[in-house]
């Protein structure tokens, strides 16, 4: 086919912004393809990594035959753990940073993960044609699965089933140590000792390992031989029946059986074990025969246990490609480990009243207004009572309105990755600032879906029926508590702020019931501070603190709005953290403004000072005139 017609094809997408790039790069190999809908990948190919000098100029070689098309988003699996923005491989000399790649490329999103994370994620989709079972067993349903695959390396994930969906391990269980289990594994292993101190299970369960396994064995046996490489050995055993080859292929597979069993019953895997990676596969029916399974099974005590266990070759080609494929969709959905609110909507609409169907309708035809209107419109607008708009959003789960929007509006817009990509001295201006912003952005985002509405609704109760307000806080969170004081004074609210630790006990000490103290700390550990909030309570004051859930002024407040972004503030400067106070400060001013009782005590004091009344709505910027 010509090229053209293969751009053409591929550029006929199901997706509404286009093409999906999907990669699963290995040490020795990359496939490529493009997703043009769900399970449709186009114009596949594979490229050899000896041949690039790095991950962009192998990415730009696959994408040079598709440049008319637009590609906003992609997503890669690579052969080594992956954790934050920088990637350094384990088998290869590459590294880079996932968002420099993303902006030499072009792309709005760009995903890395472990490709035996994305393998783990395509097991619940496999089917059993795409699979060859070893041996007896039968998977039991909702349970854990296990995957294990030698290629260049030996990559080991699990898939962990939870009430709606998978959760994949990011496991690097191929390097554990390798445990040999008769003479002649024995034998091996001290062969392998002499050039590595510490033998990993990956060392010999994999192509490299192989070639070991075929030199340790020849010495063993008193023979002289020239090296083969893996696909020689495979090719000798399978082929040639040579019998060498073939002491060496069953020992790879009875060595191959024992760390599968072994990762069966760290798992609990009874969901099945499956085998991936390049190299079983190509064993093709021999494989079923070889002593695998026996070893499988052979563990003592728990040889019932694992004989329940199924065992399984992926067969069909670049399973990867489903999972790296799921993962990204999910991301694009802005699911983190759920499935999109509308998605529930629509799945639950038949189980729910006649009238929370009329509810359901509506946010399925109109998901922008319901995320924008009041409860009245919307009821009005459903044709139905402001009641059942509350009951419709319980019977998703949620608490109220409030709480179903903030995570609708997460599913809507899709979600960011939160990751932190880190500054480096040899940045651009340029670089840094998109770094910097790109962070915060994240963090933002992350901290929105976590936000607690019960603990923001007492919050705003207490501020709007304060007498006085005091902020406590000290170091950077001083800048918080004077952007706090002057909101509040702006309700006529008398408004104080210390920074001054030595102030803090004596402060608390004046305060009266109806008083409120609002403390911000990053660490929640500061010894005056936790007094000072102490002393407060003694005296009757309610304390609302903006700290780290987990920290001892938080179990002192009357009131937590947890901040849990991880900052290391006695090492850097803290700067994200800050930016979520404030954010908290405003949510809480906009909550005073708009909440109908609060505003009633806004307008009081406003009228003994003879303000006009409709002036309170322009405090708040965020606010409709």
């Amino acid at each position: 086919m010509r090229q053209a017609e293969v751009d053409q094809k591929s550029s006929r997408t199901a997706f509404a912004d286009g093409p999906r790039l999907l990669a699963d790069i290995g040490a020795t190999h990359a496939r490529f393809a493009l997703q043009t809908g769900p399970s449709e990948f186009r114009a596949v190919r594979v490229l050899k990594c000896d041949d690039f000098t790095g991950i962009v100029p192998l990415l730009r070689t696959y994408l040079a035959d598709h440049a008319d098309i637009t590609l906003n988003h992609a997503a890669l699996a690579v052969a080594n753990p992956v954790s934050g923005d920088y990637v350094r491989m384990t088998n290869r000399d590459w590294e880079f940073s996932t968002d420099e790649v993303r902006r030499a490329l072009g792309l709005h999103t760009l995903l890395v993960v472990n490709d035996f994370t994305a393998l783990a994620m395509s097991l619940p989709g496999l089917k059993p044609a795409d699979l060859m079972q070893v041996g007896g067993g039968a998977p039991a349903s909702n349970s854990v699965i296990g995957v294990l695959g030698p290629g260049t390396g030996l990559g080991v994930s699990g898939v962990i089933p939870t009430v709606d969906g998978f959760v994949t391990l990011g496991s690097e269980g191929g390097h554990t140590n390798f445990a040999p289990a008769d003479e002649r594994e024995y034998a091996i292993l001290q062969y392998a000792w002499q050039t590595w101190p510490h033998v990993s299970t990956e060392r010999l369960i994999s192509g490299p390992g192989m070639e070991i396994i075929y030199r340790a064995i020849a010495k063993r046996n008193g023979r002289n031989v020239k090296d083969l490489n893996a696909q020689e050995i495979m090719a000798g055993a399978l082929t040639d029946k040579d019998p060498l080859c073939l002491e060496v292929l069953e020992c790879f597979c009875a060595m191959l059986g024992g760390a599968s069993a072994n990762l069966a019953v760290t798992l609990g895997a009874f969901g099945g074990i499956f085998i991936g990676g390049g190299i079983v596969p190509r064993m093709g029916d021999w494989f079923a025969s070889s002593p695998f399974r026996a070893r499988f099974e052979a563990k003592g005590r728990f040889t019932t246990y694992l004989s329940e266990i199924p065992t399984y070759v992926i067969t069909t080609p670049n399973p990867a490609f489903y999972g790296v494929a799921t993962i990204l969709s999910e991301h694009l959905r802005g699911r983190s480990g759920a499935n999109t609110l509308m998605e529930r909507v629509q799945h639950l609409q038949h189980e729910l009243t006649p009238a929370e169907q009329r509810v359901a309708a509506l946010v399925l035809e109109q998901p922008r207004l319901v995320l924008n209107e009041p409860i009245a419109d919307i009821a009005r607008l459903a044709e139905v009572s402001q009641p059942t708009v509350i009951r419709f959003c319980r019977s998703l789960g949620f608490s109220g309105l409030a709480d179903f929007k903030l995570k609708f509006a997460s599913s809507l817009t899709g979600a960011i990755p939160v990751r932190h990509s880190q500054v480096r001295v040899s940045d651009s201006t340029h670089d840094l600032s998109a770094k910097v912003i790109d962070n915060t952005v994240s963090a933002i985002l992350k901290f929105r879906d976590q936000l607690d509405v019960r603990s923001l609704d007492k919050a705003i109760a207490l501020v709007a029926k304060a007498k006085r307000i005091e902020f406590f806080a000290m170091g950077n969170s001083r800048v918080v508590a004077l952007d706090g004081q002057h909101k509040f004074f702006r309700f006529r609210i008398p408004t104080a702020a210390y920074g001054d630790s030595h102030l803090f006990v004596l402060a608390a000490g004046l305060l009266k019931a109806g008083d409120v103290v609002i403390a911000i700390s990053n660490s929640g550990k500061l010894p005056e501070l936790l007094d000072a909030v102490d002393a407060a309570r003694a005296a009757g004051a309610d304390v609302i603190a903006i700290t780290s859930s987990q920290s001892p002024l938080a179990k002192r407040a009357s009131v937590c709005l947890a901040v849990d972004h991880s900052e290391d503030s006695t090492t850097f400067l803290s700067m994200i953290s800050r930016i979520l106070q404030l954010l908290l400060i405003d949510i809480l001013s906009v909550g005073i403004s708009v909440d109908a009782q609060n505003a009633e005590l806004v307008l009081e004091r406003k009228a003994g000072e003879g303000v006009e009344a409709d002036s309170r709505r322009l405090l708040i910027s965020h606010l409709d005139s």
